[in-house]
C-alpha cells in the first residue's frame, strides 16, 4: 500500500495517481519526463540510479543546494562513480556566492530535458526542492523585479532591529504572507517587505493574481516516495547528519569561507547544515549544539517537504521504506510512460 505522508500506509494503492479523473492521453508533440520527489533521506538518489539504469535515463538534479560548486559534503551530492555511471545535470553550475531561483531552475531544467531527449534518452528529474518541482509542473508568474537598494536597506534594518521585528511589521501589512513564514526566515521576510514597499501591494495579493503558464514540450510523470513510519525517516536523518559531520562538513565550510566572499545571508549558506556550521565557526554554538540543531533543522525540512507533497495533485505515491520500492516504481513508470497525466497552474517566478 502507498502511505499517506507521515501515516501508516492507509493510502491509495501504490502507484495509483491521486486527483480527479484517471490518466489522460498525452499530446503527441510532448516528450515524457519523470519527476522523482521525496523528503530528505528518503532514498531518492539510490532509487534514481536504479531507475536511470533500467529506463535509459539521465538524472537532472532538483536541488537548490547541489547547484553550488565545492559544497559537496553538506549537500550529499552523487559520488564521482555515480556521475560516471549515469549522466547528472544541474550540479556544480554556480559559485556559492551566487543566487539561484525557481525561474532560472525551470529554464535550466527544461533545456536539460530537451538535450537528454535529443540524445534518445529519458529525463529523470530527482530531488527534494519542492518549489522547483511545482514551478516545473505548473509554470511561472511574474512578480515585481528586485530592488537591490531596498533589499540593502531592509538588511540594515534587520541588523538593528532583528528579523522577528520585521516579521511583526510584515504581519501588519501582509498578514497572509507573515502567517506562512517563521520570524527568522530572513530571505522571504525581506522579499515580502520589498514587494510591499515597492508596489504598495502585499505579496500574497500578487500570488493570488498569478497567471497560468505550465505548458512545456514535456509531459511530466510525477512519483513521490514517502515514509510509512516517520520515526524511521528521523533515524535516517540523524545517521545522515552524523555522517556529514564525520566527512568534514565544518572543514568544508571553513575552506569555502576562505575561497569565496560568503555571508550568512546568502542562499547557499542558508542551506540546512551549512547554516548551523556557520554558527559553529562563528563561535556561537558548540559541537554538540551544531549536531542537535542540524538534525532538528533537517527534520523540519523533511516535514515541510512532506507538506508540499501532500498538496500536490496527480502524483503516484510509494512507501520509501518498502523493500520492493524500486520494482514497484519501475512497473508503474513503464505503464505511465505510455499514458501520463497533464497538470497546470502557476507559481511565483522569482521565488528562491
Amino acid at each position: 500500500m502507498s502511505p499517506k505522508p507521515g501515516g501508516t500506509g492507509d493510502g491509495p494503492k501504490a502507484g495509483a495517481p491521486e486527483g480527479a479523473g484517471g490518466p489522460a492521453a498525452r499530446s503527441p508533440t510532448q516528450s515524457p519526463a519523470i519527476l522523482l520527489m521525496g523528503p530528505t533521506a528518503s532514498g531518492k538518489s539510490a532509487l534514481a540510479m536504479e531507475l536511470a539504469a533500467a529506463l535509459n535515463a539521465e538524472i537532472i538534479s532538483v536541488d537548490s543546494a547541489q547547484v553550488y560548486r565545492d559544497m559537496d559534503v553538506g549537500t550529499a551530492k552523487p559520488s564521482a562513480a555515480e556521475r560516471a555511471a549515469v549522466p547528472h545535470h544541474l550540479i556544480d553550475i554556480l559559485a556559492p556566492d551566487e543566487a539561484y531561483s525557481a525561474a532560472r531552475f525551470r529554464g535550466d531544467a527544461l533545456a536539460a530535458c530537451a538535450q537528454v531527449t535529443e540524445r534518445g534518452r529519458l529525463p529523470l528529474l530527482a530531488g527534494g526542492t519542492m518549489l522547483y518541482f511545482k514551478a516545473l509542473r505548473e509554470g511561472l508568474s511574474t512578480l515585481p523585479v528586485a530592488h537591490p537598494a531596498m533589499r540593502a536597506a531592509i538588511d540594515a534594518e534587520a541588523a538593528r532591529r532583528g528579523w522577528p521585528a520585521l516579521h511583526a511589521e510584515l504581519a501588519e501589512v501582509d498578514p497572509e504572507s507573515a502567517a506562512r513564514l517563521q520570524p527568522t526566515d530572513a530571505q522571504r521576510i525581506q522579499r515580502a517587505l520589498e514587494v510591499y514597499r515597492s508596489t504598495g501591494i502585499p505579496l500574497s495579493r500578487h500570488f493570488a493574481r498569478r497567471e497560468a503558464g505550465g505548458e512545456t514540450a514535456f509531459h511530466f510523470i510525477p512519483v513521490a516516495i514517502e515514509p510509512s513510519q516517520r520515526a524511521v525517516l528521523h533515524q535516517r536523518i540523524e545517521e545522515r547528519f552524523d555522517a556529514m559531520l564525520a566527512a568534514g562538513l565544518v572543514e568544508e565550510l571553513r575552506a569555502l569561507r576562505l575561497r569565496y566572499r560568503l555571508g550568512p545571508q546568502l542562499p547557499s549558506m542558508r542551506s540546512v547544515g551549512y547554516r548551523q556550521a556557520w554558527e559553529h565557526l562563528e563561535g556561537r554554538i558548540g559541537a554538540a549544539e551544531l549536531r542537535a540543531q542540524g538534525i532538528y533543522a533537517t527534520r523540519q525540512l523533511a516535514k515541510r517537504q512532506l507538506t508540499w507533497l501532500r498538496s500536490m495533485q496527480n502524483v503516484a505515491r510509494f512507501d520509501c521504506l518498502d523493500a520492493e520500492l524500486a520494482p514497484r516504481v519501475l512497473a508503474h513508470l513503464r505503464q505511465a510512460l505510455r499514458n501520463p497525466v497533464p497538470v497546470a497552474g502557476a507559481v511565483p517566478q522569482d521565488a528562491p
